[in-house]
């Protein structure tokens, strides 16, 4: 029995695999298989929230479940109290560009910046009135003022005076424009100027195109770019921990988006922005930041486009030569996700039968020999042992399911005859595939 599954955790896990992605929230519930992979999230986590950064990559195949390990993660961290982001690379998000690439991907992350009590993300603003509070408190405090007044406007200079000092002990890079953006959030919040506060908000997440927009909006002479945006995450992690949080995790998906960047040049620029911050992590630059990598084998392993190509990273991120399939090391840079097996997705389908029959408040007559029997279907048609992921294994699963919610008499057996197995992998993975011939 499921314990403590919510509706809206249960209808998000069933719409979301239906559609063949993963969740965003309720993932915990659909756990199985991954126990030392969990153990190691929670132990990075652990050094991370006692002031330590790291970068892990996090490798498999197609359908192998990278995305599902990044939001676990999400789920462990926010219980943790740790702020998370997610974000795909995409062609037009990437970590080093000229063009605006760079600080699309920062836009997508502080976007999807998370908490707690906002897992869905869009908690930036949350965030920023929480440290303005904090502010407000503190100056209260340090000036003999009773909280009921500090808000009155008499005392705004003497909350500028503390935000700018409070952000002059945060930042290293962009403290000026950072703590003056953050004064016109502070001016909006307490004057209740909509405009002024989400001007402020833009900039924050870094998607003012111009310099000469932003100066007329705000007075500032600089926006978040391709080139900063980096300094200003890290500006962020300290914020936030200064705010009581334990960190910053930021997951960042599809990395063969990177792989498939057509310009070598541009490429190695990608993966030089990589192995700095990989060195800015390890070397102790910075605390409490923990990024994420989710990529294919081709994206690490191929000695043409993916990162062994780049010396530096290949000689960081070469497997522990001692590890094995029955002898793994999950304390390594870089986690090979192996596929889980047929017992494991048996306890999956058993899951996730139960959450179907919750979201849809219903009793569908599916037991357990009916998912052996579906198993055995899928398993042995031709080409699953080459093609078949997971991720396909649960949306038949559940449309089957769908069908016979929707049709009670029809013929389950009928169901699993019509099953065809053919290749989905994006085409990215078969250009690597037939780059590997």
């Amino acid at each position: 029995m499921i314990a403590n599954i919510k509706p809206k955790e249960a209808t998000s896990i069933i719409n979301s695999l239906i559609g063949g992605v993963v969740p965003k929230i309720g993932v915990q519930h659909i756990t199985v298989g991954r126990s030392d992979e969990i153990n190691a999230m929670v132990a990075a986590l652990e050094d991370v929230k006692n002031g330590h950064s790291m970068v892990k990559f996090w490798i498999g195949d197609f359908g192998s479940g990278k995305s599902f390990i990044l939001h676990l993660l999400n789920t462990v961290a926010l219980k943790q109290k740790f702020v998370v982001a997610n974000a795909d690379f995409t062609p037009d998000n990437r970590l080093y560009a000229n063009d605006g690439k760079g600080q699309a991907l920062y836009a997508a992350i502080m976007d999807n910046i998370a908490i707690q009590t906002k897992p869905e993300g869009g908690a930036l603003p949350t965030l920023m009135e929480k440290w303005m509070e904090q502010v407000l408190m503190k100056t209260a405090q340090d000036n003999n003022i009773p909280v009921t007044e500090i808000r009155a406007p008499q005392y705004l200079s003497l909350i500028q005076t503390g935000i700018m000092a409070t952000i002059a002990e945060l930042t290293d890079v962009g403290g000026f424009d950072f703590g003056t953006v953050v004064m016109k959030y502070y001016e909006g919040y307490i004057n209740d100027d909509e405009l002024l506060r989400r001007n402020a908000l833009k900039w924050l997440k870094g998607e003012y195109a111009t310099k000469i927009e932003a100066r007329q909006d705000l007075g500032v002479r600089e926006i978040i770019n391709d080139l900063n945006y980096y300094d200003m995450l890290k500006n962020f992690c300290k914020l936030f921990v200064s705010m009581g949080y334990s960190g910053f995790v930021i997951n960042l998906d599809e990395a063969i988006n990177l792989y498939k960047i057509s310009t070598g040049a541009m490429r190695e620029k990608n993966y030089e922005k990589i192995l700095s911050i990989y060195n800015d992590c390890f070397q102790g630059k910075v605390s409490n930041f923990y990024i994420n990598f989710a990529g294919t084998k081709e994206f690490l392993e191929n000695q043409r486009r993916g990162l062994f190509s780049y010396q530096a990273l290949k000689s960081r991120l070469e497997a522990n030569r001692f590890e094995s399939s029955e002898i793994r090391d999950f304390a390594q840079p870089v986690i090979r996700l192996l596929p889980i097996d047929n017992n494991e997705i048996f306890v999956l389908l058993k899951k996730l039968k139960e959450i179907f029959d919750i979201n849809y408040k219903t009793d569908i007559d599916f037991d357990d020999y009916d998912i052996t029997q579906f198993m055995e279907e899928i398993y042995n048609k031709p080409g699953a042992a080459e093609f078949l992921t997971p991720r396909e294994v649960i949306r038949d699963f559940l449309n089957i399911l769908n069908i016979l919610r929707q049709n009670p008499a029809f013929d389950k057996r009928k169901l699993f005859g019509e099953i065809v197995i053919s290749d989905e992998r994006p085409s990215d993975e078969l250009m690597a595939g037939i780059e590997e011939l």
